[in-house]
């Protein structure tokens, strides 16, 4: 097995998940990430050639309504909300001079 990861590797992936990691750590971090490198190596010699590509594992159906346009007027409910209102609209203090 070479090894792919190197120290300075190690420390940078450290500086950039903010960990302060002691020697040890770095040595066990060091060994996984090559453990990962070789089961992903492993997965790369598969022949998926005859595998239909997915966006998921399962399959995902929308479970929503469809959307439909209907003629809704709800301009006097929002106005009985209003503390204030003139002209069919909302009433608010005047903001400039």
């Amino acid at each position: 097995m070479a090894q792919r990861i190197s120290d300075e590797m190690i420390e940078y992936v450290g500086i950039l998940a903010k960990l302060e990691l002691s020697q040890d750590e770095k040595e066990q971090a060091k060994e996984d990430m090559e453990k990962m490198l070789d089961y992903i190596d492993m997965l790369n010699e598969l022949d998926t050639s005859d595998v239909e590509p997915m966006s998921h594992v399962f399959l995902v159906q929308n479970v929503f309504r469809e959307d439909v346009v209907e003629a809704y007027d709800g301009h006097k409910e929002a106005l009985a909300n209003a503390p204030s209102a003139k002209d069919g609209g909302f009433k608010v203090p005047k903001t400039i001079g």
